[in-house]
């Protein structure tokens, strides 16, 4: 069973910056793709970012040019670069994972790592 690990959330001003981070457990590598969703208080889970081991990399229309989504060294790690933090980015975000295909949503979730930005 894989077990996704999430890291680096927090509070932080408006225009701020925060890194997130998600790691697959047991050394699981046959991850086809990873990235994050968000939820916020009252609104339904929606996808943010995500990225492939074939290199095809996709961000939603309202986080382009400020969010960046990387893998680690080892394919099993992801990364979100947020920049230029709005208070509406506010919410609880979850890294996914998929093995099988090559797009997200996948079958692996993490437990959700809160994001709280202050205007």
């Amino acid at each position: 069973q894989v077990q996704l690990v999430e890291s680096g959330g927090g509070l932080v001003q408006a225009g701020g910056s925060l890194r997130l981070g998600c790691a697959a457990s047991n050394n699981y590598y046959a991850i086809n793709a990873m990235g994050w969703y968000r939820q916020a208080p009252g609104r339904q889970r929606e996808f943010v970012a995500s990225i492939t081991t074939g290199g095809t990399v996709k961000y939603a229309d309202s986080v382009k040019g400020r969010f960046t989504a990387s893998f680690g060294d080892a394919k099993n790690t992801v990364f979100l670069q947020m920049n230029s933090l709005k208070s509406e980015d506010t919410a609880v975000y979850f890294c996914n994972a998929e093995d099988r295909y090559y797009e997200l949503p996948g079958e692996y979730w993490g437990q959700g790592t809160q994001v709280t930005v202050s205007s």
